[in-house]
């Protein structure tokens, strides 16, 4: 399990007992409520995976542990690509336009974020305005081109669609790499650094 939990996994069967005596009376009650924990991109102890909790308001995140142990069932971003909402909601509409096209793309992708959530555990955190996030497996170089041409795509769709490159090093928007600038933000479990290639693990110590 320990190799297998990946930042935007979602997570079922933290107990209670596990979260700190000060943790919000919100977050008891997602939890108490059956909701999943998400996988935070962060180091934790031995025996332990960072996670966050979300509540019913944007502003309700809250970041902590959880021991690997305890987990009961784990759902992976490209586990929802083709998980259907009866839900009208301009989110869920991009994510089914968007669908050939992804499918079609030669990458593996996924839904993470509040669309990956509801998805997921059937708990509504979507409204009309909400952004889609995708997220696209990038074991191996991607072109600026090609990602300047998938940037073209994903902005034809019926909402706001943010895309997360996750390299071997870390995740990167694939807006950025789209970008004019020569260096783009790589962000793993420790740090967050400015790159120009973010599949040369060397990037790392600049």
């Amino acid at each position: 399990m320990v190799s297998t939990l990946l930042a935007h996994d979602l997570l079922w069967g933290m107990p209670l007992e596990q979260l700190p005596a000060d943790a919000p009376a919100w977050v008891i009650e997602s939890l108490a409520a059956g909701q999943p924990v998400v996988v935070r991109r962060a180091v934790a102890a031995a025996g332990q995976v960072a996670i966050g909790v979300r509540g019913t308001l944007r502003e309700q995140r809250y970041a902590a542990s959880m021991a690997i142990a305890s987990v009961s069932r784990r759902v992976s971003p490209e586990a929802l690509c083709r998980v259907d909402s009866p839900r009208e909601l301009p989110a869920l509409r991009a994510l089914a336009q968007l669908r050939p096209m992804l499918d079609a793309c030669g990458w593996v992708w996924g839904v993470s974020g509040s669309a990956g959530f509801e998805l997921a555990s059937g708990f509504e955190a979507l409204h009309e305005g909400s952004d889609l996030d995708l997220i696209l497996r990038t074991p191996h170089p991607m072109g600026r081109t090609e990602a300047r041409a998938l940037v073209t795509r994903l902005d034809a769709a019926v909402c706001v669609v943010d895309m997360q490159m996750q390299t071997p090093f870390g995740a990167v928007a694939l807006r950025e790499w789209a970008g004019a600038s020569s260096k783009v933000l790589l962000k793993n479990a420790t740090a967050a650094c400015l790159v120009n290639d973010p599949w040369q693990p060397q990037e790392q110590a600049a």
